[in-house]
């Protein structure tokens, strides 16, 4: 089956040309030396993205491989301007990153709700031979070309906004975590098994305050290399306030697994050590006060919280701790 979340796109635009100004006399039957009128011509369509907080992958946008503005119309005599070409509005969610698909140089980013920026500017309207008319040049028989717009290849990129990012590897528990915290429904499976797509779910706190969750991909060793699915995820990771590192209980090595984690993160966008972290030892229903004492001695430092999604153990004060740092 065929994912519905898309966080890449790559297509050609081309925003619109400007329209050619006018070389045009004014011809009268009482005006015996009519001068120039030429207009001007229209300004290029542009191609603009805006932000909408109601979308969350880039699939609508899957197929297009091809984005024309329109032209501007030529100008007109009797000082008549071309029409402005029409503007195309590529509707993205918050978060959406575009770049230039041949120097992987980024464009813009949309980060709010409503937000517009132009991608690709139409060109200019070239200006009709009206305004060329001197004292000494009273019939000038030209007049602007229109500018051309602007063509490139372009890459959508969609990174996740969300104030918490779950980052572990396969099958410590994120996905039970998020499913158990909010309205969720990511896939679950008792095996080691990645979810394929970010999940992301509301986690509702007291007195109607909430913050947002990201379940990421699980990451394996190399995923910054390129291995398994983690290069391609690792990007959602970098926009997220805190990273809640989720390694279980009944992991053979705590420590070791969380430097692994901290390693791939690191080679990816060493920015993400400057993130807020906590660490949460999933699948605690199957230890006792005595046996966590005793692992609190092999953890790394950092801020640990014993948790269980079974039997919600842990949970509120794990809620707790992410709001006070989230605030």
């Amino acid at each position: 089956m065929e994912s519905n979340f898309i966080d890449y796109v790559k297509f050609y635009g081309r925003s619109g040309d400007g329209g050619a100004g006018s070389v045009h006399f004014r011809r009268e039957k009482h005006v015996p030396k009519g001068g120039p009128d030429g207009g001007d011509g229209g300004r290029g369509g542009n191609i603009i993205l805006r932000g909408n907080s109601q979308l969350w992958t880039l699939l609508h946008l899957k197929y297009k491989k091809h984005i024309t503005a329109e032209n501007g119309g030529n100008g007109e005599g009797n000082r008549r301007s071309g029409r402005d070409g029409e503007n195309i509005i590529l509707e993205v969610p918050i978060g959406t990153v575009a770049k230039n698909a041949d120097t992987n140089e980024k464009i813009l980013e949309i980060l709010e709700d409503g937000e517009e920026k132009v991608l690709l500017a139409g060109g200019m309207g070239g200006r009709g031979n009206d305004h060329y008319k001197t004292p000494t040049n009273q019939t000038p028989r030209y007049a602007q070309p229109g500018i051309e717009g602007i063509e490139s290849w372009i890459i959508l990129e969609l990174k996740i906004l969300a104030d918490v990012g779950l980052v572990g590897f396969p099958n410590a528990g994120k996905s039970t975590l998020l499913s158990v915290v909010s309205e969720a429904k990511p896939e679950i499976a008792d095996y080691p098994f990645t979810t394929l797509v970010p999940n992301l779910g509301v986690v509702p706190y007291r007195d109607y305050k909430s913050f947002v969750m990201a379940d990421i991909p699980g990451i394996i060793e190399g995923a910054a290399e390129g291995k398994g699915l983690g290069n391609r995820f690792l990007r959602h990771i970098e926009r997220n306030s805190i990273l809640l590192f989720m390694i279980p209980a009944d992991a053979d090595d705590i420590r070791k697994e969380f430097n692994i984690l901290m390693g791939e993160l690191q080679k990816h966008n060493p920015e993400l050590m400057d993130k807020d972290r906590l660490l949460a030892i999933s699948k605690s229903d199957l230890l006792d006060e005595e046996l966590m004492a005793e692992m609190r001695e092999e953890l790394p430092e950092i801020e640990t919280l014993f948790i269980s999604s079974v039997t919600g153990f842990g949970i509120q004060e794990l809620k707790d701790k992410i709001w006070k740092l989230l605030n």
